[in-house]
């Protein structure tokens, strides 16, 4: 089959067709994939039921994966994390962000698939850190190039919410001993394309390091806001057996906590990158 690419908004979006995730992929389609994914930052699948061996497969294709150390993740394949509203707290899922910002090396991408799906609702929004970048004026992108900000997992993960059992209370405990909060630049440079892209998010960041708490509480909000603009963003309508593939370097997500009560399931599996630059 040819590979058929279709821009779903001039700023960031993809829908590929004419590809099966299930089968390994080619040189040639891995280039492409790669080629595509730098072009419009995320990419989605349709009708593409992989099981969680095959989407690790897929996602390793494109480096290491990580072991989230909070999401359970299926028994025989723990690279794939289970987003399950019916066995887990997910809200953390409904905030912008970018995920495991609270790595030292965050995630290069993540492929995600969808497995459960409610009748209406529960649409997943991504956005362009290269275009919020962009977006801005140029005094305030002298003032932000060069300045870190700080990331932290409990803000999206607090021990109210994960620390309320024995176990989930050690889970955390370990999680906090190995992941202290790291420093990330506020405006990150893409490792291939080099492109500048706004890398803070509401699910992580929890200041700038070089101005005043004042100032740092002051800004944030904004850019937050700021990186979150509509013509920054696609907004993804899921149905089962879809697969989206995004750069986690230059994007950030929110899922929509729209459904209740019906469940959503959806398995994640995650690219580790390097250290943003």
């Amino acid at each position: 089959m040819t590979l058929s690419i279709t821009p779903l908004n001039p700023t960031i979006g993809a829908r590929v067709e004419g590809l099966d995730l299930a089968k390994p992929l080619d040189e040639q389609q891995q280039a492409a994939l790669e080629q595509a994914l730098l072009e419009h930052q995320v990419l989605f699948f349709r009708n593409q039921p992989l099981t969680p061996r095959q989407q690790a497969r897929l996602a390793m294709a494109f480096g290491e994966l990580h072991i989230h150390p909070i999401y359970p993740n299926v028994p025989d394949q723990p690279e794939v994390l289970i987003l399950d509203t019916a066995v887990t707290d997910v809200r953390d899922n409904a905030i912008w962000h970018t995920d495991v910002t609270f790595l030292p090396t965050p995630a290069m991408g993540a492929v995600l698939a969808a497995k459960h799906v409610p009748a209406y609702g529960g649409d997943t929004l991504w956005a362009s850190g290269i275009a919020a970048w962009e977006g801005l004026s140029a005094p305030l992108q002298r003032l932000l190039d060069g300045l870190t900000a700080t990331h932290d997992f409990s803000k999206s993960f607090p021990l109210e919410r994960f620390g309320h059992t024995a176990e989930g209370l050690a889970r955390w405990d370990e999680t906090r001993r190995r992941h202290p909060p790291v420093s990330h630049p506020v405006v990150r440079t893409h490792p291939v394309s080099g492109r500048k892209a706004l890398f803070i998010s509401d699910g992580f960041t929890t200041r700038i390091n070089e101005v005043s708490e004042h100032e740092s509480a002051a800004l944030l909000p904004m850019l937050f806001a700021h990186a979150t603009r509509p013509e920054f963003t696609v907004r993804w309508q899921w149905q089962a057996d879809d697969v989206a593939f995004w750069d986690n370097r230059v994007t950030q997500h929110y899922a929509v906590d729209d459904y209740r009560p019906a469940r959503r399931v959806m398995h994640r599996a995650t690219i580790l990158g390097d250290i943003p630059r």
